[in-house]
């Protein structure tokens, strides 16, 4: 297959290993004082390394591949005993290292009884009940995935849904992402290893109207049909002023 995939220029490389340290998957190692990719499988394409590189060594590139294989990756790091027990998050989360984006979940609120309507109204309460929630961080294998109902949401869409947390994120799990501002092979790379990855039961895709949000719904529904056909896939759309302007069940 043809996909997103890092590429390290050797005489670039000065030897430094900070790839290495910042490669979640144990796909970088160092072969003869130099930065290596020992596996296209191991390589999910995202380039947390492509940061940490001092000398601009490592790019993406797009070509021929191996696909990413999450089992592979777990089986690989078990072997150089950095795999995290199933149940925790990674030592070292594939966030680049925030502490503020550390995988978390959290209690659901049990719903409230009904005010009566000449009462003062009760603050509502937040639906989320897990972190973080930005595409780019979640891990595709994130424990909170497993079995979950998924929600992937275009980041202007809760300031335009007055209802989003009842009407939408409650009991489901939350992925948010802007088509429009992120790049757009990251994106679909992350979308794409969570659909084959996370166990996912279903997946509701939120977008606004505008067209540039429709990449976000074009890429869920590729990575579905893909790997998750099986399980239910809509996409719904947004109006600028609020409201659904319209639901679509996708069908393989």
């Amino acid at each position: 297959m043809k996909r997103t995939i890092i590429e390290i220029d050797a005489e670039q490389c000065n030897g430094c290993r900070k790839c290495v340290d910042a490669c979640h998957e144990g796909a970088i190692q160092m072969v003869d004082g130099k930065a290596r990719l020992i596996s296209d499988i191991y390589c999910d394409g995202l380039g947390d390394c492509i940061g940490e590189c001092p000398t601009g060594a490592i790019t993406k590139v797009e070509r021929e591949a191996d696909a990413y294989d999450q089992a592979a990756v777990d089986r690989h790091l078990r072997e150089q005993g950095r795999a995290p027990a199933p149940s925790q998050p990674a030592a070292k989360p594939a966030h680049g290292g925030c502490p503020g984006a550390a995988m978390r979940q959290m209690s659901r609120p049990a719903p409230q009884p009904q005010r009566d309507a000449e009462q003062t109204p009760a603050a509502q309460q937040s639906q989320l009940g897990h972190w973080p929630v930005q595409l780019r961080l979640v891990p595709p294998n994130a424990p909170f995935l497993d079995g979950a109902d998924l929600l992937i949401c275009a980041d202007c869409v809760p300031f335009t849904l007055a209802d989003f947390h009842e009407r939408y994120l409650r009991d489901r799990v939350v992925v948010t992402a802007c088509p429009k501002l992120d790049p757009a092979d990251i994106n679909a790379a992350r979308i794409e290893a969570i659909m084959q990855h996370s166990g996912v039961r279903s997946v509701t895709v939120l977008r606004m109207e505008v067209p540039c949000c429709g990449g976000l719904a074009q890429q869920t529904v590729a990575a579905w049909k893909r790997h998750a056909p099986q399980i239910p896939c809509e996409v719904h759309t947004v109006g600028i002023q609020g409201g659904i302007d319209k639901q679509t069940m996708v069908c393989a």
